[in-house]
């Protein structure tokens, strides 16, 4: 997992503290076996591996690992409910392509039915929010045309934007090119290496050149990432004043992103009377790491075992 795996995670966390609600997080080993050369085997470890990543972040969740005989039951009567031209047109789907994919949908879409989970539901029908980045909304569209059909109300949909590769935004984050974002799993020196080296600067060719015309923040992957992560909306604001002024440098933008500085909010947060932590990249993914060394094989057993949730 990389950092941009984290957002709708984090957003997903503070949703669930903050009204305490119950939380399900569907684990897609499915469709990984079904798009990737990866065997069943391999994609049940990694999306093990992936759990212990999010119950890092410290939620109280169960994690769906398509076992429990009501989901199967849910996916059968989504799958009757639609045709083959349908998934054909949502997801482009051709006559090569392996059965697998076709009903895979039906799978992605079971986890907002809450009567899936009888033991954390019983036989509720419970209105499902979906946070999730935007290239799954065709899944959850699907889904919500086909809820109401079983007597279910429509899952509503919160998208998050897609986060930059450090190669710029006509790039692709990838597993195979470890130089294309900042994973979970990279060290300190890694991350201070593939901003400085890697991360796509909207800087100018030359020092004079920045100073006269300014940076261009759209483009500049160091400023991108300090909008997901920095959390002083006034500060964010003054460094792209003064990066697109030319007052700050490219060197300078780069290390912001990278080290960490710790101060009291400001403006909207300052009338909550709480202290914030401006984190970025480094502490961000050392303290995920440490927090990951906590998570044993028998706490994974008991997120993924058929279980009660705690919510009001």
């Amino acid at each position: 997992m990389h950092l941009g795996h984290l957002v709708p995670f984090i957003i997903t966390k503070w949703f669930q503290e903050t009204f305490n609600v119950p939380l399900v997080i569907q684990l897609t080993d499915d469709e990984k076996a079904l798009w990737k050369d990866l065997k069943v085997e391999e994609t049940m470890r990694l999306a093990r591996e992936n759990a212990k990543d999010i119950i890092a972040l410290g939620f109280d969740t169960y994690f769906a690992f398509r076992k429990c005989p009501e989901m199967y039951q849910n996916i059968i009567r989504i799958q009757r409910c639609i045709t083959f031209n349908q998934v054909k047109g949502i997801f482009g789907f051709g006559d090569s392509d392996v059965i697998g994919k076709i009903g895979f949908p039906a799978a992605q879409a079971v986890p907002c039915m809450s009567t899936t989970f009888p033991f954390i539901f019983g036989n509720r029908k419970i209105q499902c929010l979906v946070p999730c980045a935007i290239d799954q909304d065709p899944y959850f569209r699907m889904t919500r045309d086909v809820a109401p059909r079983l007597g279910f109300p429509k899952p509503a949909l919160l998208h998050s934007t897609f986060f930059p590769a450090l190669q710029g935004a006509r790039s692709k984050m990838s597993a195979s090119d470890m130089n294309s974002a900042i994973f979970l799993t990279d060290t300190p020196k890694q991350i201070k290496t593939k901003i400085n080296k890697h991360a796509f600067s909207g800087g100018q060719g030359t020092v004079e050149e920045h100073r006269a015309l300014g940076g261009n923040t759209d483009i500049d992957v160091p400023y991108q990432l300090l909008k997901f992560f920095l959390e002083d909306d006034e500060e964010l604001e003054q460094i792209r004043v003064a990066y697109s002024s030319g007052q700050m440098l490219s060197g300078e933008i780069k290390k912001k992103a990278i080290e960490v500085r710790k101060g009291e909010s400001a403006g909207k947060c300052q009338k909550a009377n709480r202290i914030l932590h401006f984190q970025t990249l480094q502490p961000i993914v050392e303290e995920h790491q440490k927090r990951r060394k906590l998570v044993t094989d028998e706490i994974l057993r008991e997120f993924m075992s058929l279980r009660k949730l705690e919510f009001s």
